[in-house]
């Protein structure tokens, strides 16, 4: 009778631990904190401590907001999500690998990433790299000292977007942004400014990369501040500054077309004229032998 007793009360302790253990739904907003913990729900009163750790408690197009400054480290994105701060330093701070991956499906499917603070440490490989898909949209970070790339756009599947708005790229080699699509893409570079990388901007790809860049500058590029590099790149420059570079603009490949932008104190302005076209005007500190086809000059 005892031990018949004595299950029964074990056995409804345990139904109430199972009861009382949490079970997190996928919120469609969840929240880091730099004295969080990835055993919370990500609540905005139970806050976690990484984006790795809040991703998985996110649903697809959800967000994670950033509640106070911290590290938030290194992650991966599989499905359509926002990562935002506003106002706090939100840093993803990583050695010797990629600091975000973004690996969706489809090119429908949007990620958002603003306000970070990614930081290489001069052995990280790359900032943010784009593989299979997406439209990724970079707002207001500062990307710095990784080993490949700032910004690794590569995605294969076709019709997938890059929007970089108000970002810093700095001190990466080989290229501050790489864009080398094997799928059609769009990319759109506006108030960026790549600053002392190895190269600011290139466009490769074996499938055509329509790149856009606005009110931009490269500046102090070892290599190059901007550059085409395949017959299927296909780059516009406007209201733009390459300045202090090894070379300015290098038209290595497809079409690059240059509209009211400054190309002035670099060791040589322009190369590769053949592939370069100019429209509206542009101010050209030194004489380009490379006959220049105008289009539409203004």
């Amino acid at each position: 009778m005892k031990s018949r007793l004595a299950l029964g009360i074990l056995a409804m302790l345990v139904a109430l631990v199972v009861a009382g253990t949490p079970a997190y739904a996928q919120a469609t907003r969840t929240w880091v904190s730099g004295v969080g913990d990835d055993a919370n729900p990500c609540s905005r009163t139970a806050p976690c401590k990484t984006f790795a750790g809040a991703i998985s408690k996110t649903a697809p197009g959800g967000e994670i907001n950033v509640l106070d400054p911290g590290g938030f480290g290194a992650v991966t994105i599989t499905k359509p999500i926002t990562i935002s701060s506003e106002g706090f330093e939100a840093g993803v701070l990583v050695s010797g690998t990629n600091a975000i991956i973004v690996n969706v499906p489809n090119a429908t499917d949007e990620v958002v990433l603003r306000g970070l603070d990614i930081q290489g440490l001069g052995t990280g490989v790359s900032g943010i790299t784009v593989l299979t898909g997406g439209t990724v949209e970079v707002e207001n970070c500062t990307i710095d000292h990784f080993t490949s790339s700032g910004i690794n756009f590569t995605p294969s599947v076709a019709n997938s977007q890059l929007h970089v708005v108000n970002t810093i790229v700095r001190n990466n080699g080989p290229q501050g942004i790489l864009i080398s699509p094997t799928g059609v893409a769009k990319v759109s570079v506006d108030q960026v400014q790549l600053l002392n990388n190895n190269l600011g901007l290139r466009v490769l790809g074996s499938a055509a990369a329509s790149v856009s860049v606005k009110s931009s500058t490269a500046a102090g590029n070892t290599n190059a501040g901007f550059a085409t590099g395949t017959p299927t790149a296909n780059l516009t420059i406007e209201s733009s500054v390459s300045t202090g570079n090894g070379t300015g603009i290098v038209c290595g490949g497809g079409s690059l077309r240059l509209g009211n932008t400054s190309i002035s104190l670099n060791t040589t302005n322009v190369t590769g004229g053949a592939a370069c076209s100019t429209f509206k005007n542009n101010d050209i500190d030194s004489a380009v032998s490379l006959g220049l086809t105008p289009i539409n000059p203004q």
